[in-house]
């Protein structure tokens, strides 16, 4: 029942998208991650982030951009490395305030495929985290007219990843794409 009313929401939000309005591309950067929570000293994580985007103009200054996203995470100290693996999907919104220039806005799911803490002696050990991370996104991108794009974004974990002490996800994110 769920999955037919969402089919239907989704069939009535993008009946006025016409086909010429839908571009299909792929997309990639630099993660620069960390976590948040008290007491927490650690540094950031350098990571990439890679995918596929559809974004679907609903007017000439506004467009709806999901996309399918493998994004590393996690964060590192003197004494070990988190290490965090998900596919997220970011459905952002995008506001064309001038020409090829777009302020964006939106939520995210992400879902965890790996995660291993790291220790200097060479140890590995399983952190337990949450098999998923709902995050909020903010962020500037510009389109050039050849296809070409740019993008930067901040991603604001605000569902904890692992409790006692909660901690969530934080990244800095700077890719590059293209648009068929």
């Amino acid at each position: 029942m769920k999955k037919t009313v969402l089919a239907i929401l989704c069939i009535i939000a993008f009946s006025g998208v016409k086909a010429q309005q839908v571009k299909f591309g792929v997309k990639a950067g630099l993660n620069v991650a960390t976590i948040r929570g008290e007491n927490l000293n650690t540094d950031s994580k350098l990571g990439f982030h890679a995918g596929g985007v559809v974004e679907l103009k609903l007017s000439d200054s506004f467009s709806i951009q999901p996309e399918v996203l493998y994004s590393q995470m996690g964060t590192e100290n003197d004494i070990n490395k988190l290490k965090i693996d998900y596919i997220s999907i970011p459905v952002m919104a995008k506001y064309y305030i001038i020409d090829g220039f777009s302020l964006e806005v939106g939520p995210q799911i992400s879902f965890l495929v790996d995660d291993v803490v790291k220790i200097n002696n060479g140890a590995s050990l399983d952190p337990d985290l949450e098999n998923y991370d709902l995050s909020a996104n903010f962020g500037l991108g510009y389109q050039f007219k050849q296809g070409l794009f740019v993008q930067t974004r901040y991603n604001l974990g605000v569902t904890a990843i692992q409790e006692n002490p909660d901690i969530k996800n934080g990244s800095f994110q700077v890719s590059v794409g293209y648009q068929f």
